[in-house]
């Protein structure tokens, strides 16, 4: 691949750098949301933590989209890497602002906090417990609900016949639901990025490498099934309608003067 293809002929053009400013300033909100919900609840409140997350991804990508496409997420980003919806050199970057937008949500907290308050939930660290059948068992389901997530951001936002305005709401709702499953596993991360601002800030690194594996495996393999096989049929349809109505149209009698 060369340097055009890469995208690094166009990584500090200014369509990209208000998108790279976008995703950073849209991750640092999302996790300012997320682990604020979890230190405020004290990890305790099930309902309150998926909602805040829902809620808050789905107002941040009605927010970014029309900058950066509202990613958020380095598993989104390397999804859409993959199956070739951002170039690599962007994409990249947009992944490195993530994840300093979620260092600096969880270094705003630790400023604003007393650190025995967020101490008792790590500032919202992600961590395996005991209904989790270890770091196997955490990878399999992190890798599953990432490719979950992946799948209906591909069907609701990336698709031509996807929800258009409606997409955030559809993603919300899903991070809603992945969190009421797998917060009391988990954590719920789906996205390396939330996991690392709290980890870095807390030293919490234990299992770290769960967090980033299963939702990469699941947000490629997520890309690759929409790519080459949804993606595929949806063109074929499209095509096929656009030849009958082309046909209906050579149908058409001449109109007479």
């Amino acid at each position: 691949m060369d340097s055009e293809q890469l995208g690094l002929t166009e990584i500090a053009s200014r369509d990209n750098i208000r998108a790279y400013v976008a995703e950073l300033i849209g991750t640092m909100l999302f996790v300012l949301i997320g682990t604020g919900a979890v230190i405020a609840t004290g990890g305790g409140d099930l309902v309150a933590i998926a909602l805040a997350h829902g809620i808050g991804i789905a107002v941040m990508v009605y927010a970014t989209a029309s900058y950066s496409g509202g990613h958020l997420n380095p598993a989104v980003t390397l999804a859409m890497i993959v199956t070739r919806n951002i170039k690599v050199a962007p994409g990249c970057v947009y992944m490195l602002m993530q994840f300093l937008g979620a260092v600096l949500a969880t270094s705003l907290l630790y400023a604003i906090l007393f650190n025995e308050v967020g101490n008792l939930t790590n500032f919202g660290a992600h961590g395996i417990n005991q209904l989790a059948l270890g770091e196997g068992g955490a990878l399999l389901l992190e890798l599953l609900l990432t490719a979950a997530l992946v799948s209906v951001i591909f069907a609701v936002a990336v698709s031509k016949k996807g929800f258009g305005v409606a997409a955030p709401l559809a993603i919300g709702l899903t991070v809603v639901i992945i969190h009421l499953i797998a917060v009391p596993m988990t954590g719920a991360s789906v996205n390396p990025a939330r996991t690392f601002g709290p980890a870095l800030i807390s030293n919490a690194f234990d299992s770290f490498w769960v967090y980033v594996l299963g939702p990469g495996i699941g947000a490629i393999a997520a890309g690759l099934l929409y790519h080459h096989l949804f993606r595929a049929g949806n063109e074929a349809e499209e095509e096929t309608e656009e030849e009958v109505a082309e046909a209906e149209e050579a149908e058409e009698p001449a109109e007479t003067a």
